[in-house]
């Protein structure tokens, strides 16, 4: 069943005043710091413990499958930064500094906000050469600063949101004049109120279409910070790159984390668009739904064939990922395979229902364009994923590790998989260097999509292996073809009318147990799209501003009408 290990601990939060406050007329601001309130309401309902964030408990992977972020993705991007980067980062030197403890809780108590401040302004992905300095003094303070405009932060939400806020910010540590190293130092940013001496946040104008968060640009100028502040040593790493992967460590964890919340996202899109394709009917007297069609169909049952086996990959990449014995560099492959295609699936089920739910997939308040922008931004996060698949690529073509063999050897999709690396490996076997301008033309625009076809063998591997439903498997299997459609007709023998004929096959068996599917999906409560019911629709009416009047408008203007009568009575005489 879709929903079995994955236990509802919001279930209370739908239908609170908290998450039931109308929010339409409300401004982007207001909104804003509503959504710290909503953040701290599902972060509480897990009782989250310092344990939980450092060995990855279900808990933790149950926090970012929930369906609570259907309601305000804001919430979820706060809470997340909250309770997995900043405090996930200090709670891995509490062992060594018990001190630490206190301020962890605080976090994951929400009486203080939690911030991670890495990217920089002129750097984004380039994180090797971010600027932030902080100097050691000689009284054993540190003293940060932005040394130029591009070394501002970006765009972590700083700005005071009621509560004292602190802050894991990377900066590097100068020590006599000699550059140190990334660190990670804990700074105070505002009580809640106003911001700290030194600190300067700038609001920027809010993301058009995902639910608004205080995203800002923040810099520091001559901000002293205790001997404490510190998180970890004082000694030049011995390899500055594995010291940078080190201590960043909760970024490998969040590309996971957050590829994670495209299974809710795709939960959302299955329900609402098989609801309302029930609802809306068309003819006179005998009324047919619009979902006997199978150009409305299609959208959604792919949708829930890509949401069951994709959660089936998710079980799967989260047991690798905590499996410590394997090669880190392996952990992190599969968890930047995972986040690629959970991002291409949730945005192909966005598109595909909202634009057969017509005028009405185009409103906010169905939610369904809203999710489409939210999971833009979650691409982005943690790993931006173009980035994620290039690095990952180039490491498999040079062999410097291999991920897990196909289960399934002969399935299409490792056909499919294997056809696109052996064409990759050609190419680079004829070119001087991995950095090269012929890698960069050749090889560079290929690397998302084979990342992609990874992803989808292993998915395959997974459903199979977890006993999905073979009709849902082998929809997705037809889903998948229709992205590299030429590749199979070329390669795999399989023709247009092949790819139709098996699309065709697997929709047909999948239809008749599309209520169950769905049902099983168990998201409904966190759906607040208004046009899954007549009932909700009427509600949602009747709850909007109204105008009416007793005005009258001449449609002609009476000199007009005069003009327009004399010119009668002329052409007459």
């Amino acid at each position: 069943m879709s929903s079995e290990g994955y236990p509802r601990r919001t279930s209370q939060l739908p239908h609170s005043a908290l998450f039931t406050m109308p929010i339409q007329d409300m401004n982007h601001k207001d909104r804003a710091l509503l959504s710290y309130e909503k953040a701290r309401a599902i972060g509480l309902s897990y009782d989250m413990t310092i344990d939980d964030l450092l060995s990855l408990t279900p808990k933790f992977w149950q926090m970012h499958n929930d369906p609570a972020v259907l309601l305000d993705g804001g919430s979820i991007t706060l809470l997340t930064i909250q309770y997995n980067l900043c405090a996930g980062t200090i709670a891995r030197y509490t062992g060594r500094r018990p001190e630490l403890v206190s301020l962890v809780e605080d976090l994951l108590q929400y009486r203080k906000h939690g911030q991670f401040m890495m990217t920089e302004l002129g750097h984004g992905l380039d994180i090797g050469n971010i600027e932030t300095t902080a100097t050691l003094l000689p009284s054993g303070e540190f003293l940060l600063n932005s040394p130029t405009p591009g070394a501002a932060k970006f765009m972590p939400p700083t700005v005071p949101a009621g509560r004292p806020c602190v802050a894991v910010v990377f900066a590097k540590l100068i020590v006599n004049n000699e550059d140190c190293g990334h660190r990670p130092f804990i700074v105070s940013l505002n009580d809640g109120k106003q911001m700290c001496t030194g600190v300067q946040s700038k609001l920027l104008p809010f993301r058009g279409g995902p639910h608004p968060v205080t995203h800002s640009i923040t810099t520091f100028r001559n901000v002293r910070l205790p001997r404490g502040a510190l998180l970890g040593s004082l000694d030049k790493p011995s390899n500055a790159h594995a010291n940078l992967m080190n201590i960043i460590e909760r970024i490998s964890i969040g590309t996971i984390a957050l590829g994670c919340l495209a299974l809710p996202f795709m939960q959302c899109y299955a329900t609402i668009g098989t609801l309302y394709s029930l609802r809306r009917q068309i003819g006179g007297v005998h009324r047919t739904p619009i979902l006997s069609f199978r150009t409305q169909q299609m959208p959604i049952l792919a949708t829930v064939a890509n949401a069951y086996v994709m959660q089936a990959l998710q079980r799967w990449a989260i047991a690798q990922f905590c499996d410590t014995r394997l090669d880190a560099r392996v952990r992190h492959g599969i968890a930047a395979l995972f986040k690629g295609v959970m991002v291409q699936h949730s945005q192909q089920g966005a598109l595909g229902v909202s634009e057969r739910c017509g005028a009405q997939g185009l409103f906010a308040h169905n939610q369904m364009t809203t999710l489409h922008n939210e999971m833009r931004g979650i691409a982005i996060a943690e790993g931006d994923v173009l980035g994620l698949a290039i690095r990952l690529i180039n490491e498999l073509l040079l062999g410097r590790y291999a991920l897990p063999s196909p289960e399934n050897p002969d399935s299409l999709l490792a056909r499919h998989e294997a056809g696109l690396f052996e064409r990759m490996r050609t190419l680079i076997a004829h070119v001087p260097h991995h950095r090269s301008a012929e890698v960069n033309r050749l090889v560079l625009p290929h690397c998302q999509p084979a990342m992609e076809a990874l992803g989808h063998r292993m998915a395959y591997d997974a459903a199979v292996a977890q006993g999905v439903d073979p009709a849902l498997v082998e929809l997705y299997v037809a889903n998948v073809v229709r992205l590299d459609a030429a590749w199979y007709a070329e390669h795999a023998g399989l023709g247009w009318a092949a790819q139709q004929d098996m699309e065709t096959r697997a929709a047909d068996a999948v239809l008749p147990q599309l209520g169950r599917y769905v049902r099983e999906m168990d998201v409904f409560a966190f759906v607040s799209a208004p046009i899954v019911s007549d009932e909700r629709w009427g509600a949602f009416v009747d709850g909007l501003a109204t105008y009416e009047g007793n005005a009258r408008v001449d449609v002609f203007d009476s000199r007009d009408v005069l003009e327009v009568r004399s010119e009668m009575v002329r052409s007459h005489l």
